[in-house]
């Protein structure tokens, strides 16, 4: 069965997450599980998550980045208010943080870093080395 559409197609925060994801080498867009999904040959971010409290409630994201930073990088960007650990991604090493309160320098340089610990090393070379 389809999971139903979980986003906006004109969400402005969406579109920033989408302009910077798709800046980087080979990248591509595609919905999985309801949500935006940007990838190589593997996904290295997700527009929108959901957090799972130890009560059991679900509390909604949508207009969130999921990102796959580096452990030692996570564990610096998990003191930010805004950072929370998604369902199912948290487990593997995946953070969420909110996109509005993101300069576009940072969106671009934790797509970036989460594109570097996902995409084949070939495409990774082609970063320039700036980033």
């Amino acid at each position: 069965m389809a999971h139903p559409q979980m986003f906006d197609p004109d969400d402005p925060l969406l579109e920033r997450v989408r302009r910077a994801a798709l800046s980087l080498p080979d990248a591509q867009e595609k919905v999985s599980h309801g949500r935006p999904a940007f990838f190589t040959k593997k996904v290295f971010a997700h527009y929108g998550g959901t957090r799972k409290h130890v009560t059991g409630e679900m509390e909604q994201h949508p207009q969130a980045v999921l990102i796959l930073p580096e452990p030692m990088h996570a564990e610096v960007l998990m003191e930010r208010p805004d950072a929370f650990v998604p369902m199912y991604l948290g487990p593997a090493g995946w953070i969420g943080l909110e996109v509005a309160e993101l300069s576009e320098e940072e969106l671009l340089e934790l797509l970036t870093d989460s594109y570097r610990n996902t995409a084949p090393a070939r495409l990774v070379r082609q970063l320039s080395t700036d980033d």
